[in-house]
């Protein structure tokens, strides 16, 4: 089940891979995508994504490691 605990906004010491932030912008644009406009990831800082992220990612039905994955991938795409 969803933990509604926030995600910290800096990613500190853990490896993100190409593969994990690619995975992260397929679940991005399908489960997002399915019910509004994509946001663009810029629009918002990384600690703004973190309210979005815990707010939006029960609607999607995102679980715990999917719900990482696309905010790894959207705070990456800022860079």
């Amino acid at each position: 089940m969803f933990s509604c605990t926030p995600r910290t906004a800096v990613a500190g010491t853990k490896t993100i891979t190409a593969e994990h932030l690619a995975k992260g912008q397929v679940v991005f644009e399908n489960s997002c995508g399915k019910c509004h406009d994509l946001p663009n990831p810029t629009d918002h800082n990384a600690q703004d994504w973190v309210g979005i992220m815990n707010s939006m990612a029960p609607k999607a039905k995102l679980n715990d490691a999917q719900h990482q994955m696309v905010y790894d991938y959207i705070v990456s795409a800022k860079n």
